[in-house]
């Protein structure tokens, strides 16, 4: 059963971590009917690690657009550029994430924190959506990097458990005059090194001393992570041609209070 389960969460990694509706908040909800395993250190490291085959599906998805090497020289500028203001933009949360993930992890990470995240941040959705004004940013490229830095600050609020970190950075693009297309593709960008430093950052703390079926449920969890994690990016791309993000507005509404009643239940 623990390969069936890791493929499930894998399902759950894959489907939520890119979306504007928070990971954290459907991996608590899930949690309650599938653990995992008995071993609390390895469901932790397991929710780590299968975030990283989520990040190289956005790599893949977007490799034409990161990669600078091959290209005229003036295409690959561009790509360098937008890589030092991805930079740029990531360095609020790796400075505070690495001197308050402790804090954070123990005093944030309960399922009330998580429900009103998810409540506060959906709101906050549908009213920009509401009031969104004409943007002023059309492209990654032409974002300066002060509004870059100020995205990367906006998304330390996601280090508030039930935030979620895609719809920290796409609210903080488009407040700061981005489109939804640029607010999505930058959250996207932006993910590559913060998740990588997230993980690293726990994998050290956790290490890695698993069984062989332990490994073996992780290689499933990872794959599933991956193909998900691609189609979900494809498929968000497509989709905010025609729509806006309301409707993620108001599956994290409703989300947060099934989870809310479900904690307030099992006390």
């Amino acid at each position: 059963m623990i390969f069936v389960k890791a493929a499930l969460l894998g399902i759950v990694e894959g489907l939520t971590e890119f979306l504007p509706i928070s990971s954290t908040g459907h991996m608590l909800l899930v949690d309650r009917f599938i653990a995992l395993s008995p071993d609390k250190a390895f469901n932790d490291a397991f929710m780590v690690i299968i975030q990283l085959p989520a990040v190289l599906a956005v790599v893949l998805y977007f490799w034409a657009r990161l990669w600078p090497f091959g290209k005229p020289p003036a295409e690959r500028d561009a790509t360098i550029t937008l890589w030092t203001k991805i930079v740029a933009a990531f360095a609020p949360a790796a400075i505070i994430g690495f001197l308050l993930d402790d804090l954070i992890e123990k005093w944030l990470f309960n399922a009330v924190v998580v429900c009103m995240a998810l409540i506060v941040g959906g709101v906050i959705l549908i009213v920009l959506e509401t009031r969104q004004r004409r943007p002023v940013i059309v492209s990654a490229d032409t974002m300066s990097y002060a509004r870059a830095v100020g995205i990367g600050f906006i998304q330390c609020l996601a280090m508030v458990p039930g935030t979620s970190r895609s719809a920290a950075t796409i609210i903080g693009a488009m407040a700061l005059g981005a489109d939804r297309k640029t607010a999505a593709e930058f959250s996207f960008f932006l993910a590559i090194p913060t998740m990588l430093g997230a993980t690293t950052l726990k994998l050290l703390k956790n290490g890695l001393h698993f069984t062989v079926r332990e490994w073996g449920a992780l290689a499933i969890g990872a794959v599933v992570s991956f193909v998900v994690a691609y189609a979900v990016v494809a498929f968000l791309m497509r989709y905010i041609q025609r729509h806006d993000f309301k409707a993620f507005g108001y599956y994290r509404i409703v989300l947060g209070a099934i989870v809310l009643m479900l904690a307030l239940m099992t006390r």
